[in-house]
């Protein structure tokens, strides 16, 4: 086989080497019928299988309470800031939004053209370098549900703790999805795409309590409704079929591993490799963002000169290590290290680090 190189892509993901070995064996003749899952009816008894088992991996390795239901919607998390309040907010309620960086900024926008949308804290003030704390989120009358991002993909930022707040939550787990554990009698709605954590792109994972399905708009599209989706699980129209047969297989691998919290203690371990570096470089290596809420997902940093960032990414490109470059819109570096992403590979890059600063 091909070497495989360390990717820090933040998005989509690196994916568990044997969920991907798993799929290549079964793409062609799927179980002896002769042709693959991807060519077969979505109401066929092998996708059936595939679907019910991937809903049941998804309520039990999240922890979610019977109240819940999970739904797989095309489109990913972008699709999600609009039916959110499209099927939430009706006349005289209004949404409460943290503003924490660039994808909690799309969620607003998003938000606005369905409902009465306010900011309850702007993390423009600081640069959106960290994340807020409960006592600072500002709520007003008639609000329905407070919106956050629990870990902003380009700036590297992530709730240390989950707010305690008056209203339920609703929050955009993209890029932290099933890397931690929540504590669900404060949410209504989690929702995520899968692509950053848990499979291949085009599907968004809606975890909805299922007691509010009851008031939820009726006068949107049907595609773009909640009660919908659940009263069809997840079958209204031809679902994505192979993101969800593999994101089935992430699941899996991740029971096999010990489930949510090896997961998130192995989060913890791997992103503490690279922030060691960055702390004990003398500054050569710096992070931007508040060290109480630095992300566990995606390690942001800067080197002392843009010309020396360039050659640390060509550098590490030449080492095998790639999609270090940092978001467009901010410049810098950024490894992403998502659940799959083995620890040898952060060890390694570690040390390509020390290395670096060593010769430069």
């Amino acid at each position: 086989m091909t070497v495989r190189v360390h990717n820090f892509c933040a998005g989509p993901c690196t994916l568990p080497l044997e969920v991907l070995e798993e799929a290549e064996k079964e793409f062609v003749d799927y179980q002896g019928a002769g042709m693959s899952l991807i060519e077969m009816s979505h109401r066929g008894k092998h996708y059936d299988a595939v679907h019910k088992e991937t809903t049941d991996l998804a309520l039990d390795v999240y922890g979610a309470p019977d109240d819940f239901a999970v739904l797989f919607i095309q489109g990913g998390a972008t699709l999600q800031f609009a039916m959110v309040p499209m099927n939430l907010l009706k006349p005289g309620r209004r949404a409460a939004y943290v503003n924490s960086g660039s994808w909690a900024k799309g969620a607003i926008t998003d938000a606005k053209p369905y409902g009465d949308i306010y900011i309850a804290w702007d993390g423009a003030d600081c640069n959106y370098t960290r994340m807020p704390r409960s006592e600072e989120i500002e709520l007003s009358d008639n609000t329905r549900y407070l919106h956050i991002t629990s870990n902003e993909t380009i700036g590297g930022i992530r709730f240390p703790q989950w707010p305690e707040v008056s209203v339920p939550l609703v929050a955009d787990m993209s890029s932290d999805y099933m890397s931690r554990s929540i504590p669900w009698e404060r949410f209504d709605i989690v929702y995520g795409g899968v692509q950053k954590n848990l499979g291949p792109s085009g599907m968004a994972m809606v975890f909805i309590r299922k007691s509010i399905l009851e008031e939820t708009n009726r006068d949107i599209g049907r595609y773009l409704r909640f009660d919908v989706h659940n009263d069809k699980e997840s079958l209204f129209n031809t679902p994505p079929v192979f993101t969800i047969y593999i994101v089935g297989k992430v699941l899996k691998w991740m029971k096999r591993k010990g489930g949510l919290s090896v997961i998130e203690g192995e989060a913890a371990e791997k992103a503490g490799l690279l922030y060691r570096v960055i702390d004990e470089s003398d500054e050569y290596y710096r992070c931007p963002v508040d060290p109480v809420c630095r992300s566990h997902m995606n390690v942001v940093f800067r080197l002392p000169s843009e010309d020396l960032e360039a050659k640390f990414l060509s550098e590490a490109a030449a080492a095998n290590f790639v999609n270090l470059k940092g978001h467009r819109s901010v410049g810098g570096c950024r490894a992403s290290i998502y659940n799959a992403m083995p620890k040898g590979s952060v060890a390694a890059l570690a040390e390509f680090m020390d290395s670096f600063r060593g010769s430069n």
